[in-house]
């Protein structure tokens, strides 16, 4: 009796072990499956996506020459609408990290007003980056996103029917020296593509 006994909770841990090595089995195929759908669904692929955040919606300042068809709008305003969220939350974080650095009482007073110019060269940057995309998209672009780092901009233009000329580039380019004092040939004016 013994031996049937330790035969069935053998078999019992056995059927255990092989339920549980077919669950892991089904669950890693799941978030496989899971994996291949989101990759499938991403804006670049197919623009169509069922995120909030990328979902794009007509930009009340486009004008119609810079782009004519409607569709582009849409499609480019997500990627602006998402490249601004990026920069902010990557802002945040570096914000927050600079004032939880301010904050510690085991700062030197040096390090406090190190510290204290960081933030303030994150706002200025936040500034002048929101001035540069104001007076971009007045100038009659259809919309544009500028990230400002130390010494260098970099200007995402979105693209027009004809692309940009030279002349939009200096233009672009003037507003950007006027607005930063950084020279010329540290400025990168992307087109954005739809």
């Amino acid at each position: 009796m013994n031996v049937w006994k330790r035969n069935a909770v053998v078999a019992a841990v056995v059927l255990f072990v092989c339920g549980a090595v077919y669950l892991n089995w089904s669950y890693q195929k799941e978030q496989t499956e899971d994996v291949g759908k989101t990759l499938g669904e991403a804006e670049l692929v197919s623009m169509q996506t069922a995120d909030p955040l990328l979902s794009a919606s007509p930009n009340p300042s486009a004008t119609p020459a810079a782009s004519p068809d409607p569709s582009t709008n849409a499609q480019s305003s997500g990627y602006f609408d998402a490249a601004r969220l990026n920069r902010q939350e990557a802002r945040d974080s570096a914000l927050s990290i600079l004032q939880d650095a301010a904050a510690d009482e085991s700062a030197t007073e040096t390090m406090k007003a190190e510290t204290s110019a960081a933030i303030q060269t994150l706002a200025d940057y936040t500034v002048s980056e929101a001035q540069i995309e104001n007076l971009v998209t007045a100038k009659g672009y259809a919309d544009c996103v500028a990230f400002i780092s130390d010494g260098s901009v970099s200007v995402v233009v979105s693209a027009s029917a004809d692309g940009l000329t030279d002349a939009d580039v200096a233009r672009i380019t003037e507003i950007v020296t006027g607005e930063t004092g950084i020279e010329a040939s540290n400025i990168k004016i992307i087109e954005a593509q739809p």
